[in-house]
């Protein structure tokens, strides 16, 4: 275990990067559409400033909160919510914990990690509840099944999970890591595939690569690492700082992320113009609309709600794998908001 903050980097996907932080508000702010659901009026008080640092640029995967601010739903919960993409995706669990910032948007998996470290991080909402990561190959390939792994190149973005990761695939096929060569690619997971510098890639999210590799006419196979010895996680998660877990700011927070998800559920075209309005222009393209459609089935509906069992079996999980010293309660780092 390194001493530094686990993280997972995404790619900077085109069309996905963006200015550090991008205000999430844009001219569909002052035109919130008819059919929102009508709530209480807002308090008369100042609204709660909320600083939620993201995981990395604006992109699809944010949805749900890019239509709390454009629709209204945050003004109408009495809050002032100021959204940053990082420079460093792993800024977030570190600025929360050294009280920098009030929400972060991060990953189950490393939340694990940051914990037993001694980062004092509670998980308080779910933003995608099921995982994204692939191990994924091109569909015209050599590799028609995990087993034609064997010998073979295997591209990662960021060190420090890829191991157990492959280990665990590989190994419901009879392989371990041993058998592969992990090659690091940095960024560059698609054009590593596309070129054969790799035959397989670990981390490719199924709502991106996927598409991508599929517009660049290079059509790729996904393994789903859950179908293959991983434990099922939320992949994308909101952390705050463990002495906020009872703060009713953050608890009206998730109610209107709430309302916000129905609402793109039930509006998907009304909220896609609500995603690419104003500074955020650059992402009206193919790849971001064919994942902001496929993420749409992914997204927490009850962004609050907390399965303790599915956070006590990846502590497990990786516990048995040697990645944490110990398996914590789940109330030391995964809460429930009480009721606002």
């Amino acid at each position: 275990m390194t001493g530094t903050t686990p993280g997972i980097t995404r790619r900077a996907l085109p069309g996905l990067a963006l200015p550090l932080a991008l205000p999430l508000a844009g001219p569909a702010a002052a035109q919130a559409p008819a059919q929102a659901p009508a709530q209480s009026p807002a308090p008369t008080a100042a609204p709660a400033s909320l600083t939620l640092l993201l995981d990395w640029f604006v992109n699809p995967d944010h949805a749900p909160i890019v239509v709390a601010q454009e629709a209204g739903f945050f003004g109408r919960a009495g809050l002032a919510v100021r959204t940053i993409a990082p420079a460093d995706p792993n800024d977030p669990p570190r600025m929360v914990a050294a009280r920098q910032a009030d929400l972060g948007v991060y990953y189950q998996k490393n939340l694990h990690l940051a914990v037993d470290q001694g980062l004092p991080l509670v998980r308080v909402g779910t933003l995608v509840a099921t995982p994204l990561s692939t191990l994924s190959v091109l569909r015209d390939g050599p590799i028609r099944s995990l087993a034609d792994l064997r010998g073979k190149r295997i591209g990662f973005s960021t060190a420090g999970f890829e191991e157990v990761a492959v280990g665990t695939i590989l190994g419901t096929v009879g392989l371990g890591v041993r058998d592969v060569q992990l090659v690091n690619v940095n960024f560059g997971l698609s054009s590593a595939l596309m070129s054969g510098q790799v035959e397989a890639i670990l981390g490719g999210f199924r709502n991106f690569e996927l598409h991508q590799l599929e517009i660049e006419g290079r059509p790729g196979r996904a393994f789903y690492p859950e179908q293959h010895g991983m434990p099922i996680y939320d992949e994308l998660i909101y952390v705050a700082h463990r002495d906020r877990a009872r703060d009713p700011a953050l608890r009206r927070f998730m109610d209107a992320l709430e309302g916000a998800t129905t609402f793109l559920i039930n509006n998907p075209d009304e909220s896609w113009k609500m995603f690419i309005a104003g500074p955020r222009k650059e992402l009206d393209n193919e790849l971001n609309r064919r994942a902001f459609r496929d993420t749409l089935n992914r997204f927490a509906l009850a962004p609050a709600a907390l399965d303790a069992n599915r956070y006590q079996r990846f502590a497990r999980f990786l516990h048995d794998k040697a990645m944490i010293g110990a398996v914590p309660p789940v109330e030391r780092y995964a809460v429930e908001l009480p009721a606002a």
